[in-house]
């Protein structure tokens, strides 16, 4: 996620960093670089012509010439500046209403079925919601189908109608059918449609309409780039939308929609999709995207993911053993168990400040653990829980069973002995343990 942009503003302030003559020069020549790394990154060249010119102002404003860190001082001002321009401040969704009905609008192919369930599971986990979601895509072959199939993978109620081509009536009868069933969200998945088609712009406007929608949520694809701005613009002339949800931003993108659809259109980007699975939407903070944006991390998402698998019982057993020094293998796969359920490791390691830089080009996919979990599963119970005792005969068996090397057993029985060490010294520093852990990791495929 906005690896090409990171790079090329590491580079625009390399010339800042060093504690030769800052000049006004300089500083000129860094916001030139800045301003071209935001236009690589798909960003207009009006909008990063006037954020370059704020930080410009504001970076010989506060005497960057003249700080001992001119470098640091220059990209908390650029952070600043990007965070403003995402919209600076978490804009939450209006769940006044019982029930709130909210709209699912968007183009064609830009997920909005997926996300449609990925928000209704979020409302169901995190906000302790009942949702309701409603089947009004009457066009595509297969969509109810798509959504009952994400309904059930959620455990959410999906309201339909066979042979009802009518989707303004499908949503009108779900919303009473929810009044009359104790839903307190309803979320009404519409018909992908091209911002040019009038009559399906015509078809949603009736739909909004008649159902009164508290948010209307347009679902925009951020791998398309600048395109995903210019119809952010052509659908909010149409609905006046309150909010944006950008999707498929752990991608290959260059962020350029992320960073300016806020400014184009006024409307914040509220909820941003960042993987395949059905937990992998995430509140859009502003702020803390622009501080992964400078590589600085992003410990307050970190810990709010790790709370959300935290068992406080499990946690002091886990301790107890530590400080014991009986941590065993079966506590070891716990916790892999725990940080697989957080979500894409690369996306995780990103979060620790510095450790996003350290692991750009290194590969690491959501089967990371696959080779330790082989390997600890291939033990007996007696080899887990008396790692010290697991012999060469043990090793070579566990191998076999495995499919790894004698040396990959080898290499995880001593990683695992020297982390054992580590954690018993540590006695409970969390971000670094997980570090650590997964410092382990590297070559157990």
């Amino acid at each position: 996620m906005f690896d090409n942009l990171q790079d090329k503003l590491d580079k625009a302030f390399h010339v800042l960093k060093g504690h030769g003559q800052i000049s006004e020069l300089n500083v000129a020549e860094t916001v030139k670089e800045i301003r071209r790394a935001l236009v690589d990154a798909d960003v207009s060249f009006k909008i990063a012509k006037e954020v370059t010119a704020r930080i410009k102002d504001e970076a010989l404003g506060q005497k960057v010439l003249t700080s001992l860190q001119p470098g640091q001082l220059m990209t908390k001002i650029v952070r600043d500046q990007i965070a403003e321009l995402m919209g600076g401040e978490v804009v939450p969704l209006n769940l006044e209403a019982s029930p709130s009905v909210i709209l699912m609008a968007g183009l064609q192919g830009s997920g909005k079925t997926t996300h449609s369930g990925k928000l209704a599971n979020y409302l169901k986990r995190k906000k302790t919601k009942k949702p309701l979601l409603v089947a009004c895509d009457v066009y595509r072959p297969a969509a109810i189908n798509q959504l009952k199939v994400v309904g059930e993978q959620i455990g959410v109620e999906v309201y339909s109608e066979e042979g009802n081509n009518n989707p303004v009536s499908i949503a009108e009868n779900a919303l009473a059918h929810a009044k009359a069933n104790g839903f307190n969200v309803v979320i009404v998945d519409t018909a992908g449609r091209l911002a040019i088609d009038e009559a399906m712009m015509n078809e949603i406007r009736n739909i909004h309409s008649a159902v009164k929608p508290d948010e209307t949520l347009f679902v925009v694809d951020s791998m398309t780039g600048q395109d995903a701005v210019n119809t952010a613009k052509a659908f909010n002339e149409v609905l006046d939308y309150e909010g944006v949800i950008l999707t498929k931003l752990d991608g290959d993108t260059r962020g350029g929609a992320a960073l300016t659809v806020r400014s184009v259109v006024n409307k914040p980007i509220k909820f941003i999709g960042t993987g395949e699975k059905m937990d992998a939407l995430d509140v859009f903070y502003p702020e803390r995207m622009a501080d992964r944006i400078l590589g600085m991390g992003d410990v307050v998402s970190l810990v709010e993911r790790a709370q959300e698998q935290f068992n406080e019982e499990e946690a002091r057993k886990v301790q107890k053993k530590i400080a014991t020094n009986k941590f065993d293998f079966n506590d070891f796969l716990g916790q892999i168990s725990q940080i697989k359920k957080m979500g894409n490791v690369k996306d995780l390691m990103g979060m620790i400040p510095g450790m996003g830089k350290m692991m750009k080009n290194v590969d690491i996919d959501n089967d990371a653990f696959k080779g330790v979990e082989a390997i600890i599963q291939s033990m007996t119970p007696y080899e887990r829980t008396e790692p010290k005792l697991i012999s060469g005969s043990r090793r070579a068996r566990i191998a076999k069973g495995s499919g790894k090397t004698i040396q990959e057993v080898n290499q995880l029985l001593k990683q695992f002995n020297e982390m054992s060490k580590m954690m018993k010294m540590m006695q409970g520093g969390g971000a670094k343990k997980m570090a650590g852990m997964m410092q382990g990791m590297k070559g157990q495929r």
